[in-house]
């Protein structure tokens, strides 16, 4: 397993790009703009330590960011997905996403923290059971 990133959800980016980059000394990675999804993703990282990266997700649409949804989710890359979720399903883990794309799951911690599992080298061919699970939950 290797740890990808942390998300935090910004409602003002170039505030925040401000404070991260400019001021705390992260410089940016690299940056998505979601036209469809309304949304831009900007991933920072230390020079020293490029690989464990800040992911700042920017909502286009405003929305209030109460009850701690500002905080996305920690995301680790596994290298198998359908093994480590069968795996945690057999120790009493709701898998809240199921892989049914071979590559993206979302679990909760016991304190309610959102974990996104994403398959190493790409998706894995879709199969069952994980191809027809719906969502459980939040995630």
């Amino acid at each position: 397993m290797k740890y990808l990133h942390t998300m935090v959800r910004v409602t003002d980016l170039n505030e925040s790009l401000d404070f991260y980059c400019n001021k705390l000394g992260l410089e940016e990675l690299r940056r998505v703009d979601n036209e469809a999804g309304r949304f831009t993703l900007v991933f920072l990282g230390a020079k020293d330590n490029p690989d464990s990266q800040v992911e700042l997700t920017h909502n286009w649409d405003p929305e209030d960011y109460d009850g701690g949804r500002n905080f996305g989710h920690l995301a680790y890359q596994v290298e198998n997905i359908y093994d480590l979720c069968q795996h945690l399903m057999d120790n009493g883990v709701t898998i809240n996403r199921p892989p049914r794309d071979g590559y993206m799951a979302f679990v909760r911690s016991p304190d309610n923290i959102s974990v996104e599992l994403l398959q190493a080298d790409g998706p894995l061919p879709p199969q069952e059971p994980w191809a027809s699970m719906p969502n459980t939950g939040e995630w």
